[in-house]
């Protein structure tokens, strides 16, 4: 016999264990909340941009291979950048208690596909020190890459700026609540129904039918003990209906 399934027997189970999946769903939310606001340390983040352009006079213009040239220098820039040469300078400036591959860690250098202007982004627990890092990072880079290259086409476009109403990028503590109730709601649900397919109790007469694959031809009610006391009592306070006569 195929078994189907019972959309009744399913929203079933899902009311039956409701206060379940409630529990789990509202626990996974506190943990998610109390994690992101009070144990997750916020980062900051700063940016400050760079131009990568060849040196021109005023007679002199831009062509489509000197434009292509400069863009396939910034990838080698990136790496320059993230090096030790110039972060132990920047470490070194800034009396960071750090290595140049521990500063590495945070920052990232990037730019748009096809573009001359590089993003030197920084990461810290700290807004100021991000900013520091982000701007001195950039002077370091445009003094040193003369020495490195052989070559000054580096400018400086926009530093990191200390905004006092800045936010920090995370831990993004309303996202991580709304992820844990996505979470704990399945988690729940699917905690529901394992319990449920592993329950192999009779509780009705539907149960029998389907173990026994007998019909059924009848039901014992459950009398509850208060009925049989309130039975008993009008069978003891029922009236004599006949009375004994002498002869």
């Amino acid at each position: 016999m195929e078994e189907t399934i019972d959309l009744r027997q399913l929203f079933g189970t899902l009311k039956k264990r409701f206060w379940l999946i409630a529990l789990i769903t509202i626990i996974a939310a506190t943990i998610s909340g109390v994690v992101s606001f009070f144990v997750l340390t916020p980062v900051y983040e700063a940016r400050t941009q760079i131009l990568v352009n060849q040196a021109k006079s005023e007679q002199q213009f831009y062509n489509s291979s000197e434009l292509q040239t400069n863009v396939q220098l910034i990838q080698t820039y990136n790496d320059i950048i993230k090096s030790p040469a110039i972060l132990g300078e920047v470490t070194k400036q800034l009396n960071l208690d750090l290595t140049p591959k521990q500063l590495s860690n945070q920052i990232q250098v990037t730019n748009s596909q096809d573009s001359q202007v590089a993003h030197i982004v920084v990461q810290d627990t700290n807004a100021r020190l991000a900013v520091k890092i982000a701007n001195t990072t950039a002077a370091v880079f445009k003094k040193e890459v003369p020495k490195i290259m052989s070559i000054d086409n580096v400018s400086i476009l926009a530093k990191a700026q200390l905004d006092e109403a800045l936010s920090p990028i995370k831990p993004q503590p309303f996202l991580n609540i709304a992820i844990a109730i996505v979470v704990g709601l399945m988690a729940g649900v699917g905690l529901a129904f394992l319990l449920e397919y592993l329950d192999n109790t009779i509780k009705n007469e539907q149960d029998v039918e389907r173990i026994l694959q007998l019909p059924v031809i009848g039901v014992v009610s459950v009398i509850k003990e208060e009925e049989l006391k309130d039975f008993s009592s009008a069978s003891y306070a029922s009236p004599v209906r006949g009375e004994s006569r002498g002869a």
